[in-house]
């Protein structure tokens, strides 16, 4: 059955926005007062802190005084937190005796002085100030509150408008030191309030004390759960795509007789079966046209034949003075003997079932045999290392090798510096052809290769060949399963590269 992308892509970006819009609606639902930098603290994310406050200030209230102090060291587990106790008058009463941030001393200020009663004395066993720096409560009484800056109103319940009331708690940072500061109003308003402040050394402690890690975890585990759910997906499309991007690549190389796997029944797939199909047309249409070119070279081998013989016979029996051009029209003929049999060889070459008649191959006894075939031996330096062999077609690799060797010898001469090497690379072998001739126009590398074409430096008679030397290079490295790179060296000359598997 046929399932179109389209309906996979909305069903799973449906089903992760149906998870994040869960995530979203309990992060609501657990703040619900806006998002501020209070936000930590306000609202139902700060009830486990105003629980804990409560709970901790109703045990000290059953406890003498002379236990405050050991009480609030053990009323917390966690790691480096801290607790202080202030009183209604502003007093620290037990706990953690270190100089507070000037943002939490405003909101204690405010709080304070928004109280709708005056509060009760000071109990007699109440010292003076510790730690904290406030003036006496008559002075808090008196005049105008102390100038608040924005960044203070804000910290301190964003600014306090006539008849509102301050915010129950607030979450400072720590003005000396890392860490913040948290800060509880106990007590209903008209009556006598208490103040319970947590210090705690990292953002992570306090998530911990406000009890929003597993909130935190919840979240990351939502992330996760997007990705796992989008990850097949996404995996299975890119590799899809990849797959076809390789097939493509292999097709514009020439290699027509690839394919890609049908498995897929959506849009991709329809696509793979396109180039399949697209493929296989290529593959019917220049193997048929091989073929003819391929016919129309070996139907004029015959009467090109003839017409060697009879130029030579002509040339023996025409007077002297006829004969430079009889030697003319035999040149003609020679070299459209050999165009034939250049396009002959490619044919063949180009028809042969990649793979099928691959053996091993040791380099040097081949390429000595080449040489010689080619009268080459003294023109050419070699550097083989001895039992480096190759999985290929004999023929076929001697052919290639001797048409890379007699385009070297066209172009750079026989005084030229020559070489030929050979080398492993991981699973593969590299055998290299170098010159020092003119090499080509840079413009022109990416087409060597292609049947019939020529460099403007390949184009004078002299020199230039019909433009199959390189194409049957190709075609002959293709067809043993291998690959062909032609570039040019620095700052002269020319180099071709055959890759081929290395031969167990």
């Amino acid at each position: 059955m046929r399932i179109p992308l389209k309906f996979k892509v909305s069903f799973w970006l449906l089903l992760n926005l149906l998870l994040l819009a869960a995530l979203a609606g309990f992060a609501v639902f657990r703040a619900g007062d806006g998002i501020t930098w209070d936000s930590l603290v306000a609202g139902d994310l700060g009830r486990p802190v105003q629980a804990w406050a409560e709970l901790t200030v109703s045990d000290l209230r059953s406890r003498p005084r002379s236990e405050w102090n050991d009480a609030l060291a053990n009323a917390t587990t966690i790691k480096g937190v801290s607790l202080a106790y202030y009183g209604e008058d502003l007093r620290r009463l037990a706990g953690d005796d270190r100089k507070l941030p000037s943002l939490l001393r405003d909101w204690l200020t405010t709080v304070s002085r928004a109280q709708e009663i005056r509060p009760r004395g000071i109990p007699p066993d109440r010292s003076g100030p510790e730690g904290f720096g406030f003036p006496p409560r008559a002075g808090l009484d008196e005049g105008p509150p102390p100038h608040r800056g924005p960044e203070a109103a804000r910290s301190a319940g964003g600014g306090l408008s006539p008849g509102s009331r301050p915010p129950q708690r607030v979450l400072v940072p720590s003005a000396s030191e890392s860490g913040y500061w948290v800060g509880v109003m106990l007590g209903l308003p008209g009556r006598s309030r208490d103040y319970f402040l947590v210090h705690v050394p990292s953002l992570w402690v306090l998530l911990d004390v406000l009890e929003l890690k597993n909130a935190l975890w919840l979240a990351g585990g939502a992330v996760v759960l997007s990705v796992l759910i989008w990850l097949p997906f996404v995996s299975g499309v890119t590799r899809a795509l990849g797959r076809l991007t390789l097939a493509t690549e292999r097709i514009a190389d020439g290699r027509f007789d690839t394919r890609v796997p049908g498995e897929r029944h959506d849009e991709i797939g329809e696509l793979g079966v396109a180039i399949n199909r697209m493929s296989s047309r290529l593959e019917l249409l220049v193997g048929g046209q091989k073929r003819f070119l391929g016919d129309i070279a070996h139907e004029l081998g015959s009467p090109l034949g003839r017409m060697q013989l009879g130029v030579g016979i002509l040339e023996e029996r025409v007077p002297s003075e006829l004969r430079p051009a009889v030697a003319d029209v035999r040149e003609e003929v020679a070299h459209m003997a050999d165009l034939v049999a250049e396009l002959l060889a490619f044919t063949r070459a180009g028809l042969l079932p990649r793979a099928a008649t691959q053996v091993r191959v040791e380099l040097s006894p081949l390429v000595a045999r080449v040489l010689g075939r080619e009268a080459a031996a003294d023109a050419v330096a070699l550097d083989l290392p001895a039992g480096l062999a190759v999985r290929a077609d004999a023929d076929l690799l001697a052919r290639a090798i001797g048409n890379l060797l007699r385009n070297a010898l066209r172009y750079a001469g026989r005084d030229a510096a020559i070489t030929l090497r050979a080398y492993r690379v991981d699973t593969s072998v590299e055998l290299v052809v170098d010159d020092t001739g003119p090499g080509v126009p840079p413009e022109a590398l990416a087409r060597l290769g292609e049947p019939f074409f020529r460099p403007e430096i390949a184009r004078q008679r002299e020199t230039g060949g019909a433009g199959l030397g390189l194409a049957i290079v190709r075609a002959c490295v293709e067809a043993c399963g291998g690959g062909v790179h032609f570039a040019n060296r620095d700052p002269r000359g020319f180099r071709a590269s055959i890759r081929l598997p290395l031969a167990d």
